[in-house]
């Protein structure tokens, strides 16, 4: 069974970061009697060209996305739909959003390189966006629309600068997108419902983190079939910066008046003007665009010793915590 350790060259932000990362696996790896490649990307996206060239093999593969939440989601999108494939995140980047829904001490052993190499397989569900422009993009973690998604995607632009970096720069980008204007009008429709008009955001939840610590939906299970949306109407300025600190803390249940909660598995949003499309982190332009969930979309490994799903199951008796591949 090959290991495919994919590492994104300017993860993390951190001179030698790269080099130190290649050197800790070529490390790891000796310990090891199995076949593994370390592949340095060169360009967006072109992991997913990597992983599906080598799934064409069809030999069993793991995959390591050593890098942020970004090079995560490029990994999910090259994993996705090859049952004898699994990914997971190595993080080494600035976010590294997706891990934290397991809490502190368990986020902390994606880390573990030896601990993810004798992990466990379980499959998790997607988000899957459809646009007219861009087609098909998979999201394994959270996904937004409006003044959410061009705060989030805006952060690297500040967390570079000195002084500035983590909850700092979500801060600095949030107030400069509210100088921009916070709503959006929007045609939102659901299996059940139909909306138009004034909208601030659109938060589409699989995962629990976002955005340097946001946790809107705390409950929120990535394996449960169902995805979680939050709608928040528009709100003026001085309204959103006081109920952003409760909506970050995953309060929303206080602001019935203000944001709605749909549980469900699609949702077409539709505008006139441009949108910011937040996908894990990254950002898609669209006007016309549907999210929808694939149950069970990528084969997930989960370091070993993690205890998450002892209390969170969500799988039939017969799904397996500890499948191997």
């Amino acid at each position: 069974m090959k290991q495919l350790f994919i590492v994104n060259p300017v993860a993390g932000g951190k001179k030698n970061r790269c080099k130190e990362t290649v050197r800790h696996i070529h490390d790891v790896m000796a310990s090891y009697s199995m076949p593994y490649e370390i592949y340095i990307t060169k360009a967006p996206m072109d992991a997913c060209e990597k992983i599906r060239s080598e799934a064409g093999s069809g030999e069993p593969l793991r995959v390591y996305a050593c890098g942020g939440d970004g090079t995560l989601n490029e990994c999910v999108n090259g994993a996705a739909g090859f049952s004898h494939v699994a990914v997971t995140h190595y993080p080494t980047g600035t976010g590294n959003d997706f891990v934290k829904m397991f809490g502190p001490e368990d986020a902390a052993k994606f880390c573990d390189l030896p601990a993810l190499i004798g992990g466990f397989i379980r499959p998790v569900d997607l988000i899957e966006l459809q646009t007219p422009a861009e087609g098909r993009r998979l999201g394994v973690n959270i996904c937004s629309v409006g003044i959410d998604a061009r705060i989030g995607t805006d952060v690297h632009k500040y967390s570079g600068i000195p002084l500035i970096g983590g909850a700092t720069g979500y801060v600095v980008s949030m107030f400069v997108n509210l100088i921009r204007g916070v709503n959006q009008r929007l045609r939102i429709s659901t299996a059940h419902l139909s909306l138009d008009g004034s909208f601030a955001l659109v938060c589409v939840c699989n995962g629990r983190f976002y955005g340097g610590g946001f946790n809107p939906v705390p409950e929120a299970l990535p394996d449960d079939g169902i995805l979680d949306f939050l709608v928040v109407k528009e709100v003026t300025r001085l309204t959103f910066l006081r109920i952003v600190g409760k909506y970050a803390k995953g309060r929303f249940s206080e602001y019935e008046d203000i944001i709605t909660h749909i549980r469900g598995n699609y949702m077409r949003i539709e505008s006139e003007k441009e949108l910011a499309v937040n996908v894990d982190g990254e950002l898609i332009p669209a006007k016309d665009l549907t999210f929808k969930i694939i149950p069970r979309g990528v084969n997930f490994i989960f370091p070993s010793g993690l205890r998450f799903f002892v209390s969170n199951v969500s799988f039939d008796d017969e799904i397996t915590s500890k499948q191997e591949i």
